[in-house]
Parts: C-alpha cells; sequence; structure tokens
C-alpha cells in the first residue's frame, strides 16, 4: 500500500511541479512542497519497514518535516 501511495504522490508532484515551471506561476509551489514532504514521509516510513532501521530511513522522516514547514511558511505568506 504504501509503494502505491508513493508512486501516486511521485506522479502528482511532477505534474504540479511541471506545470509550475511551465507556465511559470508559482501559486501551487506550497502544495507542491506539502505533497513533496508527504512523499518523502512515505519513504522514510518505507525505509523503516524493511527492518533495516538505518540511517536513511530517519533522515528521510527528517526532511519531511523540513519540507513540511516550509510549506506551511509559504500557505502562511500568501
Amino acid at each position: 500500500m504504501l509503494k502505491g501511495l508513493r508512486v501516486f504522490l511521485s506522479i502528482i508532484v511532477v505534474i504540479l511541479s511541471g506545470y509550475s515551471l511551465l507556465t511559470q506561476s508559482f501559486k501551487l509551489m506550497p502544495y507542491s512542497m506539502l505533497l513533496l514532504s508527504a512523499l518523502i514521509l512515505v519513504t522514510g516510513f518505507i525505509e523503516l519497514q524493511k527492518n533495516k532501521k538505518e540511517f536513511w530511513g530517519y533522515l528521510c522522516i527528517v526532511v519531511s518535516l523540513f519540507a513540511l514547514s516550509g510549506s506551511i511558511q509559504g500557505f502562511l505568506l500568501n
């Protein structure tokens, strides 16, 4: 289930980012950052479920929280 969610989020993030680049309209950037943080969080959970408990799973979760804070700032400033 998490792998399917990761694929879905990847497609949505690529579509939103591509649209923003082609139209030069960056009003959708906070949404893109929010979905990107969700994508990185799901990737971190997938890494932790592999029973490897390595550094990369925890790093993905921390980076996801950082991207989420940037997304929240983008929502508040616009």
